[in-house]
């Protein structure tokens, strides 16, 4: 979520959700593979496998996020207010229309915006009380609760309180929750000791290494920048899980319009590996790909990748808007 007052973390975050409780027959299995499609970064598979599905909380849930990743905030609202509706003691629908309303909040108008925003809030805070150990919405709520002014809900105290949950749950994602309340007061050396402690009590130090990395983007402090990005690489290479910090990398080096050689070596390296997810989407990776090997110079394999990720989304509208 990045809302107009603030920007926000992003999504970095961990995009799992709470299921509801499995059920057997063809039904539950038609929604493990949307949801395999939908970690792969197969949109137009995922929403055509949808079509075929009864309606159901989760079947509009997964129809959301796919919809997220689309960047279609609109029609992923519509959906994630559905599966609330069929299901309102689900932790993981409320976080995830809060993110969907978030995303709106961003891109509205000032009023529109302030009423998004005070929903958003609502979801988050029913997304921790339905699952007060849920280190994703506690993580959502804290930043909402850091970035965003006291008129829509926000504040440093409710913030703080976030923070000493998420210390018993998840001692990285309380650090980075801290790091960022002490940029938002504009207190930079702590914001930078908070994330260094973050990394230190990660069990998947990768990704705190990119944030820091984004956190020296931000400041301008460019060699300190490619060191963390190296430093996160290096931890990447040690654990199979960390694939998405290599997305997350590249991200910090297109924002920064340096190394491009690194960035594209980490976007295949992410595409390359055994599995990609949602939080990363593959034709995201793909478009930026596109974009870096034009810019170098190579323009077949700009289209080559252009054409993977319509592939996988052919309404993606970044890659129907890029000309090779």
């Amino acid at each position: 979520m990045r809302a107009p007052w603030a920007a926000l973390l992003g999504l970095a975050l961990a995009a799992s959700v709470i299921a509801e409780p499995a059920q057997a027959g063809p039904a539950q299995e038609g929604l493990g593979a949307v949801n395999a499609a939908l970690q792969a970064g197969q949109a137009d598979r995922a929403l055509t496998l949808l079509q075929s599905l009864p309606a159901s909380a989760e079947a509009h849930n997964l129809r959301c996020r796919v919809l997220f990743t689309l960047e279609q905030f609109d029609a992923a609202k519509s959906d994630c207010e559905q599966a609330v509706n069929l299901d309102s003691q689900n932790s993981g629908y409320h976080l995830w229309l809060g993110r969907t309303l978030g995303e709106l909040a961003d891109r509205g108008s000032f009023l529109a915006a302030y009423n998004l925003a005070k929903r958003a809030r609502s979801e988050f805070e029913l997304a921790v009380q339905l699952n007060p150990r849920s280190p994703e919405a506690l993580a959502d709520l804290g930043e909402f609760y850091s970035s965003a002014p006291g008129v829509v809900g926000g504040g440093m105290d409710k913030a703080a309180k976030v923070a000493s949950q998420l210390d018993h749950i998840d001692p990285a994602r309380a650090h980075e929750l801290r790091s960022g309340m002490a940029g938002e007061n504009k207190d930079m050396a702590t914001a930078e000791l908070e994330m260094k402690a973050a990394i230190a009590a990660s069990a998947h130090p990768a990704f705190q290494w990119m944030r820091l990395a984004s956190f020296y983007r931000k400041l301008k402090r460019y060699p300190e920048m490619e060191s963390a990005i190296q430093s996160g690489w290096n931890a990447a290479q040690r654990d199979p899980h960390a694939g998405v910090a290599l997305f997350n990398g590249a991200s910090v080096l297109i924002k920064a319009n340096r190394n491009s050689l690194l960035a594209i070596k980490m976007l295949e390296a992410y595409l390359a590996a055994p599995s990609t997810t949602e939080e990363a989407p593959a034709f995201t990776a793909r478009v930026w790909l596109a974009r870096l090997k034009a810019q170098a110079g190579d323009t077949e394999g700009a289209r080559r990748e252009r054409a993977a990720a319509l592939s996988l989304a052919q309404e993606y509208k970044p890659a129907l808007d890029l000309k090779l």
